[in-house]
Protein backbone atom coordinates (compact mmCIF):
# COMPACT_ATOMS: atom_id res chain seq x y z
CA UNK A 1 0.00 0.00 0.00
CA UNK A 2 1.22 3.61 -0.75
CA UNK A 3 2.40 6.17 1.76
CA UNK A 4 0.59 8.82 -0.23
CA UNK A 5 -3.05 7.64 1.19
CA UNK A 6 -5.29 9.74 3.16
CA UNK A 7 -5.10 9.06 7.21
CA UNK A 8 -7.91 9.09 9.47
CA UNK A 9 -7.06 8.74 13.51
CA UNK A 10 -10.23 7.01 15.70
CA UNK A 11 -9.08 6.16 19.24
CA UNK A 12 -10.87 4.27 21.69
CA UNK A 13 -12.02 6.25 25.03
CA UNK A 14 -10.02 3.87 27.46
CA UNK A 15 -7.26 6.20 29.25
CA UNK A 16 -4.59 4.30 28.14
CA UNK A 17 -5.86 4.93 24.36
CA UNK A 18 -5.99 8.35 24.82
CA UNK A 19 -2.58 9.00 25.96
CA UNK A 20 -1.22 7.37 23.30
CA UNK A 21 -2.82 9.06 20.55
CA UNK A 22 -1.13 12.77 22.04
CA UNK A 23 1.87 12.36 20.44
CA UNK A 24 0.27 10.26 17.09
CA UNK A 25 -1.99 13.26 16.64
CA UNK A 26 1.48 15.67 16.38
CA UNK A 27 3.35 13.24 13.86
CA UNK A 28 1.12 12.70 10.64
CA UNK A 29 -1.34 15.25 8.99
CA UNK A 30 -4.68 13.42 9.45
CA UNK A 31 -8.29 14.23 7.67
CA UNK A 32 -11.47 13.49 8.64
CA UNK A 33 -12.89 10.23 8.53
CA UNK A 34 -14.78 10.64 5.71
CA UNK A 35 -11.80 12.12 3.55
CA UNK A 36 -9.91 9.45 4.33
CA UNK A 37 -8.38 6.22 2.51
CA UNK A 38 -7.15 4.49 5.59
CA UNK A 39 -8.81 4.44 9.28
CA UNK A 40 -5.68 4.14 12.03
CA UNK A 41 -7.39 2.55 14.88
CA UNK A 42 -6.13 2.73 18.43
CA UNK A 43 -7.27 0.88 21.14
CA UNK A 44 -7.75 -2.91 21.92
CA UNK A 45 -9.42 -5.54 19.53
CA UNK A 46 -12.97 -5.21 20.90
CA UNK A 47 -12.47 -1.09 19.97
CA UNK A 48 -11.87 -2.43 16.75
CA UNK A 49 -14.67 -4.62 15.62
CA UNK A 50 -16.59 -1.74 17.00
CA UNK A 51 -15.39 0.26 14.17
CA UNK A 52 -15.54 -2.90 11.84
CA UNK A 53 -19.21 -2.95 12.69
CA UNK A 54 -20.17 0.81 12.24
CA UNK A 55 -18.56 0.76 8.84
CA UNK A 56 -20.59 -2.05 7.82
CA UNK A 57 -23.87 -0.19 9.25
CA UNK A 58 -23.11 2.68 7.22
CA UNK A 59 -22.19 1.21 4.17
CA UNK A 60 -18.60 2.61 3.72
CA UNK A 61 -16.04 0.67 3.89
CA UNK A 62 -12.02 1.24 4.58
CA UNK A 63 -8.95 -0.60 4.91
CA UNK A 64 -8.55 -0.63 8.75
CA UNK A 65 -4.94 -0.20 10.12
CA UNK A 66 -5.37 -0.88 13.85
CA UNK A 67 -2.41 -0.10 17.01
CA UNK A 68 -2.81 -2.02 20.13
CA UNK A 69 -3.61 0.21 23.17
CA UNK A 70 -5.53 -2.91 24.91
CA UNK A 71 -5.19 -6.09 25.94
CA UNK A 72 -4.80 -9.04 24.04
CA UNK A 73 -4.54 -7.17 20.48
CA UNK A 74 -4.73 -10.18 18.47
CA UNK A 75 -6.05 -8.04 15.54
CA UNK A 76 -3.74 -5.03 15.71
CA UNK A 77 -0.14 -4.10 15.43
CA UNK A 78 2.41 -3.38 18.01
CA UNK A 79 2.13 0.18 19.32
CA UNK A 80 5.78 1.79 19.09
CA UNK A 81 8.01 1.27 15.99
CA UNK A 82 11.05 3.58 14.69
CA UNK A 83 8.84 3.89 11.70
CA UNK A 84 6.30 6.75 10.80
CA UNK A 85 2.64 5.70 11.08
CA UNK A 86 2.55 6.42 7.05
CA UNK A 87 5.83 4.61 6.20
CA UNK A 88 4.36 1.65 8.32
CA UNK A 89 0.65 1.98 6.63
CA UNK A 90 2.93 1.57 3.03
CA UNK A 91 4.75 -1.35 4.28
CA UNK A 92 1.67 -3.38 5.55
CA UNK A 93 -0.33 -5.99 3.95
CA UNK A 94 -3.53 -6.21 3.44
CA UNK A 95 -5.73 -9.49 4.68
CA UNK A 96 -9.38 -9.59 3.69
CA UNK A 97 -12.43 -10.33 6.22
CA UNK A 98 -15.15 -11.90 5.19
CA UNK A 99 -18.58 -10.96 7.62
CA UNK A 100 -21.33 -13.09 8.23
CA UNK A 101 -25.03 -11.75 7.84
CA UNK A 102 -27.61 -12.93 10.29
CA UNK A 103 -31.09 -12.79 9.40
CA UNK A 104 -33.25 -13.74 12.48
CA UNK A 105 -37.00 -14.21 13.18
CA UNK A 106 -38.18 -14.03 16.54
CA UNK A 107 -41.38 -15.60 17.98
CA UNK A 108 -43.45 -12.49 17.84
CA UNK A 109 -42.74 -12.01 13.86
CA UNK A 110 -40.07 -9.27 14.35
CA UNK A 111 -37.32 -10.21 11.74
CA UNK A 112 -33.32 -8.27 12.50
CA UNK A 113 -30.71 -8.36 10.80
CA UNK A 114 -27.04 -8.25 11.57
CA UNK A 115 -23.17 -8.77 10.66
CA UNK A 116 -20.63 -10.84 12.34
CA UNK A 117 -16.71 -10.61 11.86
CA UNK A 118 -15.86 -13.19 14.46
CA UNK A 119 -19.29 -15.65 14.87
CA UNK A 120 -23.10 -15.83 15.18
CA UNK A 121 -23.67 -17.66 18.29
CA UNK A 122 -27.28 -19.27 19.24
CA UNK A 123 -27.35 -20.04 23.06
CA UNK A 124 -30.13 -20.88 25.80
CA UNK A 125 -31.54 -18.47 27.92
CA UNK A 126 -32.85 -20.58 30.41
CA UNK A 127 -31.85 -22.95 32.86
CA UNK A 128 -33.94 -25.53 29.69
CA UNK A 129 -31.74 -27.42 27.15
CA UNK A 130 -31.59 -25.40 23.77
CA UNK A 131 -32.78 -27.85 20.99
CA UNK A 132 -32.46 -26.85 17.08
CA UNK A 133 -32.58 -28.14 13.58
CA UNK A 134 -29.75 -27.93 11.32
CA UNK A 135 -29.87 -27.01 8.32
CA UNK A 136 -27.58 -26.89 5.61
CA UNK A 137 -28.27 -24.85 1.46
CA UNK A 138 -31.77 -26.21 2.49
CA UNK A 139 -31.48 -29.61 3.40
CA UNK A 140 -31.92 -30.65 6.90
CA UNK A 141 -28.75 -32.28 8.26
CA UNK A 142 -29.84 -32.74 11.79
CA UNK A 143 -33.25 -32.75 13.06
CA UNK A 144 -32.54 -32.00 16.25
CA UNK A 145 -29.49 -30.80 18.15
CA UNK A 146 -29.84 -30.54 21.95
CA UNK A 147 -27.24 -28.74 24.21
CA UNK A 148 -26.64 -25.31 25.33
CA UNK A 149 -25.95 -23.94 21.92
CA UNK A 150 -24.16 -23.85 18.47
CA UNK A 151 -22.51 -21.19 16.64
CA UNK A 152 -20.98 -20.72 13.30
CA UNK A 153 -17.29 -18.68 13.13
CA UNK A 154 -15.53 -17.20 10.26
CA UNK A 155 -11.53 -18.09 10.11
CA UNK A 156 -10.75 -14.81 11.32
CA UNK A 157 -13.11 -15.52 14.79
CA UNK A 158 -12.09 -19.22 14.59
CA UNK A 159 -9.79 -18.33 17.52
CA UNK A 160 -11.87 -16.90 19.66
CA UNK A 161 -15.48 -18.03 20.92
CA UNK A 162 -14.92 -20.82 18.64
CA UNK A 163 -11.58 -22.24 19.74
CA UNK A 164 -12.91 -22.42 23.32
CA UNK A 165 -15.91 -24.31 22.22
CA UNK A 166 -13.43 -27.23 20.82
CA UNK A 167 -14.26 -25.67 17.20
CA UNK A 168 -11.18 -26.21 14.89
CA UNK A 169 -8.71 -23.19 13.90
CA UNK A 170 -9.62 -22.11 10.40
CA UNK A 171 -6.37 -20.37 8.07
CA UNK A 172 -7.10 -17.08 6.56
CA UNK A 173 -8.58 -17.92 2.74
CA UNK A 174 -9.30 -21.15 3.26
CA UNK A 175 -13.01 -20.15 2.20
CA UNK A 176 -14.77 -22.38 4.95
CA UNK A 177 -16.91 -21.65 8.12
CA UNK A 178 -16.77 -23.59 11.27
CA UNK A 179 -20.09 -25.00 12.56
CA UNK A 180 -19.24 -25.89 15.93
CA UNK A 181 -21.65 -27.06 18.87
CA UNK A 182 -21.78 -25.72 22.51
CA UNK A 183 -21.91 -28.11 24.76
CA UNK A 184 -23.77 -30.91 23.14
CA UNK A 185 -25.84 -32.99 25.29
CA UNK A 186 -27.74 -35.26 22.01
CA UNK A 187 -25.79 -36.03 19.71
CA UNK A 188 -22.88 -36.56 22.16
CA UNK A 189 -19.88 -36.96 20.53
CA UNK A 190 -20.58 -34.60 17.36
CA UNK A 191 -17.82 -32.29 16.90
CA UNK A 192 -19.39 -30.05 14.38
CA UNK A 193 -18.45 -29.87 11.10
CA UNK A 194 -16.29 -27.39 8.62
CA UNK A 195 -18.29 -25.81 5.75
CA UNK A 196 -17.74 -23.89 2.56
CA UNK A 197 -18.34 -20.16 3.32
CA UNK A 198 -20.68 -20.28 0.41
CA UNK A 199 -23.26 -22.57 2.16
CA UNK A 200 -26.30 -20.87 3.98
CA UNK A 201 -26.77 -22.23 7.56
CA UNK A 202 -30.48 -22.33 8.89
CA UNK A 203 -31.55 -23.07 12.37
CA UNK A 204 -35.26 -23.69 13.32
CA UNK A 205 -35.69 -23.55 17.71
CA UNK A 206 -37.82 -26.13 18.66
CA UNK A 207 -40.02 -25.76 21.67
CA UNK A 208 -39.35 -21.93 21.73
CA UNK A 209 -41.54 -21.12 24.24
CA UNK A 210 -39.98 -23.74 26.57
CA UNK A 211 -36.79 -23.64 25.35
CA UNK A 212 -36.21 -20.49 24.51
CA UNK A 213 -32.86 -19.16 22.28
CA UNK A 214 -31.17 -15.88 21.93
CA UNK A 215 -28.79 -15.07 18.86
CA UNK A 216 -25.63 -13.20 19.30
CA UNK A 217 -23.78 -11.99 15.93
CA UNK A 218 -20.45 -10.84 17.67
CA UNK A 219 -22.01 -8.13 20.62
CA UNK A 220 -25.61 -7.90 19.11
CA UNK A 221 -28.05 -9.92 20.92
CA UNK A 222 -31.55 -11.07 19.13
CA UNK A 223 -33.90 -12.61 22.44
CA UNK A 224 -36.83 -15.35 22.02
CA UNK A 225 -35.41 -16.43 18.24
CA UNK A 226 -37.27 -18.78 15.95
CA UNK A 227 -35.79 -19.04 12.85
CA UNK A 228 -32.64 -18.09 11.97
CA UNK A 229 -30.29 -17.83 8.80
CA UNK A 230 -26.56 -17.87 8.39
CA UNK A 231 -24.53 -16.73 5.15
CA UNK A 232 -21.33 -15.06 4.32
CA UNK A 233 -21.54 -11.41 2.80
CA UNK A 234 -18.92 -11.57 0.40
CA UNK A 235 -19.71 -8.17 -0.83
CA UNK A 236 -19.04 -7.09 2.64
CA UNK A 237 -15.71 -7.78 2.82
CA UNK A 238 -13.28 -5.93 5.03
CA UNK A 239 -9.81 -5.16 4.81
CA UNK A 240 -7.27 -5.31 8.14
CA UNK A 241 -3.58 -3.86 7.61
CA UNK A 242 -1.01 -5.71 9.40
CA UNK A 243 2.92 -5.15 9.72
CA UNK A 244 5.27 -7.54 7.38
CA UNK A 245 5.41 -10.80 9.65
CA UNK A 246 2.67 -10.22 11.66
CA UNK A 247 -0.30 -10.85 9.93
CA UNK A 248 -3.26 -12.49 11.14
CA UNK A 249 -2.49 -15.24 8.79
CA UNK A 250 0.37 -15.89 10.88
CA UNK A 251 -1.11 -15.40 14.34
CA UNK A 252 -3.88 -18.07 12.89
CA UNK A 253 -1.08 -20.31 12.31
CA UNK A 254 0.95 -19.76 15.48
CA UNK A 255 -2.19 -20.56 17.55
CA UNK A 256 -1.93 -23.62 16.51
CA UNK A 257 0.94 -24.71 17.90
CA UNK A 258 0.65 -22.85 21.36
CA UNK A 259 0.74 -25.28 24.68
Amino acid sequence: MGTDKKLALIVSDSAKAQEGAEALRKAHDWVKPVDADVFVVLGGDGFLLHVLHEMLDKGRLRPCYGVNLGTVGFLMNRNGTKRTIAERIGRAREIAVRPLEMRAITQDEQEFSYYAINEVSLLRETRQTAKLEVKINGKVRMAELAGDGVLVSTPAGSTAYNLSANGPILPLGCNMLALTPISPFRPRRWRGAILPDSAEVEFRVREPAKRPVSAVADQKEVRDVRDIRICTAHDKELTLLFDPGASLEERIFAEQFQA
